[in-house]
C-alpha cells in the first residue's frame, strides 16, 4: 500500500476536526497532538538542512564565529531539548507572580503551560469570566517561563520555536534581576532576541511587520546612576514566512558588554551595540504575553485551535567559550 504522505494525513487530520469545538478538553488536545506531531515531523526535515553544529551552536557553513583556540561547551542549566514529557522545575520557573503577572489584559498562570511531543508548549486561552488582580482587569492567560540560572557575557543562546498564531505574543529574550544589583548597577538590562505576534491588530507602522521578522532589541532602563545611558536599540530582519506557519532557530551571541550578534536559521543577520554596558548577569525567559500595541481584537482573539493558539519550542540551548 503506498504510503500516505504526511500532508495528506494533516490535512485528513483537519477534516475530521472541522467540526470539533476548540476548547481545551483532553480529548481535543490528543488531537491537536496529532496534527502536531505530523506538521513537527515535516519542519524537521526542512529545517535541519544545513546543520553544521557538531555538537555546538546550529550555524550553517561558514557563520560559526568561534574564536581561534576556543570551543562551545552547552550550558545544562540553560538548555533543554524538551524532550521528557515532564516540565523540569529544576530549571525553569513557571510564573512568577511576586515579580511579574502579566500586563493587563494577559494575566500569567500555570495551566497554560505543557511538555508534550518533543515541544515546550505555551497555550494563549481567553479567561472562562474576566478576572480582578491587584486592582487591574484580565481577560486572557498567557506563559511567563524563566531559567533559574544566569547567562553571562559571552554566551550564545538559541531556541527552535514555531510561533502562534494569535494576537499575543512569542518570544524569546533574556533580563536581569534589579534587585541583585547595587550602585550605578541597579538597573535593568533587556536582551530581545524574538518577539513576535501572529495575529497584528495595532495600527502603528511599527507593529505592521510583527508576524513575518524576527525582531531583536536591547533595552537600558530603570537606571540609578545618571551616568548611564537609557534607551533601545534594536534590529529586524524578514523571514520567508510568517512567524506561526514554521519552526525558525532564533539566536544571539552576547558578544562582549557593548556587542550583541543575532541569527537566524544558522545565518548572521544583524549585531547591535547597546544604549549602555551589558555586563550583568541575564535570565532566559519564554513568554506569551498581550502589548499594549496589539489590543484584543473584537472577537476576543482566540477563535483558532488548540495548535494555533499555541507557541512550540523544540529546544532552547545555551552555551559558553572555553579554551581547547
Amino acid at each position: 500500500m503506498k504510503k500516505m504522505s504526511p500532508q495528506i494525513f494533516f490535512f485528513a487530520i483537519l477534516l475530521a476536526l472541522a467540526s470539533c469545538s476548540t476548547n481545551d478538553s483532553d480529548v481535543n488536545v490528543e488531537k491537536e497532538d496529532a496534527i502536531e506531531a505530523v506538521v513537527t515531523e515535516e519542519q524537521q526535515s526542512e529545517e535541519t538542512q544545513g546543520d553544521v553544529r557538531k555538537g555546538g551552536p546550529f550555524f550553517n557553513a561558514n557563520q560559526d564565529p568561534l574564536p581561534n583556540g576556543k570551543k562551545w561547551v552547552k550550558v545544562e542549566a540553560m538548555s533543554d531539548e524538551f524532550n521528557d514529557s515532564s516540565f523540569n522545575a529544576n530549571k525553569w520557573k513557571n510564573t512568577d507572580p511576586n515579580r511579574w503577572i502579566g500586563r493587563p489584559p494577559g494575566l500569567f498562570t500555570e495551566s497554560t503551560v505543557s511538555e508534550k511531543n518533543g515541544n515546550l508548549r505555551l497555550t494563549c486561552k481567553k479567561l472562562p469570566s474576566p478576572r480582578v488582580v491587584n486592582g487591574k482587569t484580565f481577560t486572557h492567560e498567557g506563559s511567563n517561563i524563566t531559567s533559574h540560572t544566569a547567562g553571562q557575557v559571552g554566551y550564545y543562546f538559541e531556541a527552535r520555536m514555531k510561533a502562534n498564531k494569535t494576537f499575543m505574543s512569542s518570544t524569546f529574550w533574556l533580563i536581569n534581576n534589579a534587585n541583585d544589583t547595587n550602585g550605578c548597577d541597579k538597573r535593568t538590562i533587556e536582551l530581545d532576541i524574538q518577539e513576535c505576534v501572529g495575529q497584528i491588530v495595532g495600527t502603528a507602522n511599527f507593529a505592521q511587520n510583527f508576524n513575518r521578522t524576527i525582531h531583536s532589541n536591547t533595552h537600558s532602563r530603570n537606571t540609578a546612576c545618571a551616568t548611564t545611558p537609557t534607551g533601545s536599540v534594536g534590529g529586524n530582519k524578514e523571514l520567508y514566512n510568517k512567524v506561526y506557519e514554521s519552526y525558525h532557530v532564533y539566536a544571539a551571541w552576547w558578544k562582549s558588554k557593548t556587542e550583541i550578534v543575532f541569527y537566524l536559521d544558522g545565518n548572521e543577520v544583524y549585531s547591535i551595540s547597546p544604549k549602555a554596558d551589558f555586563d550583568l548577569p541575564l535570565y532566559l525567559k519564554l513568554v506569551t504575553e498581550t502589548y499594549d500595541w496589539n489590543p484584543v481584537p473584537s472577537d476576543g482573539g482566540m477563535t483558532g485551535t488548540w495548535g494555533e493558539r499555541t507557541t512550540f519550542y523544540d529546544w532552547v540551548r545555551t552555551y559558553k567559550l572555553e579554551n581547547l
